[in-house]
C-alpha cells in the first residue's frame, strides 16, 4: 500500500521537543529515537490498518519500539495524517482535540 506520510504542525513539534529532550540526554539515544520513529512511520505508511483504533475516536495508535512514544494517526483517501507523536504518559486528551 505504503500511503504517503503527512506530519501536522503540532505533530512535527512533538517529535522536535522529544528530539531535543533525547538529545540533552546523548546523541546515540537521539539518534537511536530518530530510527525507531522512522522504523514506525514505514511500517504504518507499509500497512496502516494493521494498528489499533484508539476506543471511542477514529485515530489509530502505533507504538513507537523501545521508547515510550506512540504515533496517533487516521488514514485519509491519499495519505497517512501523522497528528501527534505522543509520551504515552501525557494526559490524553491532549491528542485528542487534534483530531480532525
Amino acid at each position: 500500500m505504503n500511503l504517503r506520510v503527512e506530519f501536522r504542525e503540532a505533530s512535527r513539534e512533538d517529535f522536535d521537543d522529544a528530539l531535543d529532550w533525547y538529545w540533552a540526554h546523548g546523541e546515540a539515544i537521539r539518534d537511536s529515537f530518530r530510527a525507531a520513529v522512522d522504523a514506525t512511520l514505514k511500517r504504518i505508511a507499509a500497512s496502516p490498518r494493521a494498528f489499533p483504533v484508539v476506543a471511542g475516536t477514529r485515530a489509530r495508535r502505533a507504538l513507537v519500539s523501545g521508547f515510550p512514544y506512540a504515533i496517533l494517526f487516521t488514514i485519509e483517501h491519499e495519505f497517512i495524517n501523522i497528528f501527534s507523536v505522543f509520551h504515552t504518559s501525557r494526559n490524553p486528551i491532549i491528542w485528542q482535540g487534534r483530531i480532525g
